[in-house]
């Protein structure tokens, strides 16, 4: 290559050093210059956490890759490539399998040519840079000097890119908080909300800002969306991330244990208590407390709570005195409190107590080709729990997610892939190397035909929507316990709910 086409690639991105660009901006400029420095079919910028590999910028491979989370254990070529100290190239005749092979946007399903160089910021290994070819003897040994001299300039771009991103929180959290809060001394790292789209970025940062301080926080969403998530990540950006993040499923709870649960109780308070029970609130002392589904909690076990919430007093049953606690709760659920609190099934207090500040996690259909990113972590620790070199969704797949409604949301997602991926290996005659999910493995029924009844006229005009839904709600609880002979856990399986959810709800029906 000629000075002249060398230094239009190069020069731009030296000049990127000291622009302000967003992070996946500077990223895809760095990969997209490296291919054509270095002419192939695909480059990945990979960033390494703990044992893993994360890619953060891709340019030529499937969109599912930026999800896959690559254990540097369970991929040789990987571990090969952060043990050297410059480029490494593996030619078609590496016994070593690829991780890209199957997501390659082209024809061929496996890598024949491959390229790769550990990147390192203050002598510490911080990830790799790769590319690959579908066509054996792409690459020369010039190109391997190439990728030498190239690892110094991407390197300075991912130090411009975490100089840049570090700049922009401080500045959002100077602006966000009136108080200065001390940050606990923890090597804990914010769980990862996986994701692009714009929802979802507006949630991190949120969570970021509201984290770091000490404000009571309702997240609200549709099930399976991940407010457990969001819960993890909000202790982790606050104060007490050194400190326990204590998590309850109020909906699981018995009724007739939920204060015992919570608050803890002493010896001889109730029959069967044999002895002192430290509640939930006692052993998050410090730290946090994670109520889910807090709509479901009983009204006297409200009461109690909102005592604690107000003043940190907590008394457990059949004790004398109260004790103080230092909590930070936060809850979640998945229903609309602010209408339960209209039909007086939720205390108004309690809810204005817990809402402190509201969090939305966006259900899955509004984040456009997040579903694809997912689903490409949720193949890969499929591709490594069956033991397959490769695990790849063909292009009807993906147009299949991206067309799907998802009411499940990311939980029906995680479900629907490693159900496929089994599903489409029993099918095989012989164990394949890489498995590839077509649209007919997902078995997903297409939006135009997952249609509702049509409710008849009479009925709409006997009664509102509330009244239809519980007519409905009740239809389908007694036909489901008539068909499982009053299994109410059988029934819950079959309707897609948790039991104790389903006791509730059948005893507000009246059906109990």
């Amino acid at each position: 290559m000629t000075p002249e086409p060398l230094l239009s690639i190069l020069i731009p991105l030296v000049d990127d050093l000291a622009r302000e660009l967003p992070e996946e901006a500077r990223y895809r400029r760095l990969l997209q210059a490296l291919r054509r420095l270095l002419p192939c079919d695909a480059t990945a910028l990979l960033r390494l956490e703990g044992d893993a590999l994360l890619p953060v910028a891709i340019d030529g491979l499937s969109a599912d890759t930026l999800g896959r989370r690559f254990r540097v254990a369970d991929h040789p070529r990987f571990a090969v490539l952060l043990a050297g100290e410059g480029p490494t190239r593996f030619p078609a005749t590496s016994p070593l399998p690829d991780p890209y092979d199957g997501l390659v946007l082209g024809a061929r399903l496996e890598v024949h040519d491959c390229l790769g160089c550990p990147l390192y910021l203050d002598g510490r290994p911080w990830g790799l840079l790769t590319l690959d070819a579908l066509e054996p003897g792409r690459f020369a040994e010039t190109d391997v000097a190439l990728l030498a001299g190239f690892a110094s300039l991407a390197a300075a771009t991912v130090r411009a890119a975490q100089r840049m991103d570090a700049l922009a929180r401080s500045e959002a959290e100077a602006r966000a908080r009136a108080d200065v809060y001390s940050q606990a001394a923890s090597g804990m790292e914010a769980p990862r909300l996986s994701g692009q789209s714009a929802a979802i970025r507006r949630l991190q940062k949120e969570i970021a800002v509201v984290g770091n301080s000490e404000l009571t926080v309702l997240i609200g969403g549709e099930t399976g969306v991940g407010k457990e998530l969001v819960a993890q990540a909000l202790h982790a950006h606050s104060p007490r991330a050194g400190r326990l993040l204590v998590s309850v499923n109020c909906a699981a709870l018995p009724e007739s244990l939920v204060e015992s649960e919570l608050f803890g109780h002493v010896r001889g308070a109730f029959s069967g208590a044999v002895g002192d029970r430290r509640g939930k609130f006692a052993l998050a002392d410090g730290g946090t407390l994670f109520l889910d589904e807090v709509g479901e909690l009983p009204l006297a076990a409200q009461a109690k709570l909102l005592r604690v919430l107000q003043g940190g007093h907590l008394q457990r049953l059949g004790a004398e005195r109260e004790q103080q606690v230092d909590v930070r709760v936060i809850a979640a659920t998945n229903r609309d409190l602010a209408e339960e609190v209209r039909q007086g099934r939720f205390r108004a207090d309690l809810y204005h107590r817990l809402c402190a500040y509201p969090l939305r996690v966006p259900p899955l259909r509004e984040r456009g080709r997040d579903v694809l990113l997912l689903a490409g972590f949720f193949l890969e620790q499929n591709r490594a729990r069956l033991g397959l070199r490769g695990l790849r969704l063909a292009p009807d797949a993906q147009a299949a997610l991206l067309a799907y409604p998802w009411p499940g949301n990311v939980r029906e997602l995680e479900h629907l892939v490693g159900r496929a991926a089994l599903k489409a290996l029993a099918a095989q005659a012989e164990r394949p190397r890489i498995l590839s999910l077509g649209a007919l493995d997902l078995e997903l029924t297409p939006p135009a035909a997952a249609g509702t009844a049509e409710v008849p006229q009479e009925e709409i005009a006997s009664g509102g929507l509330r009244e239809a839904v519980e007519r409905l709600q009740r239809d389908m609880i007694a036909a489901s316990l008539g068909r499982h002979r009053d299994n109410w856990a059988a029934a819950a399986r079959q309707l897609g709910v948790d039991r104790a959810n389903l006791h509730r709800l059948a005893k507000r029906l009246g059906l109990r």
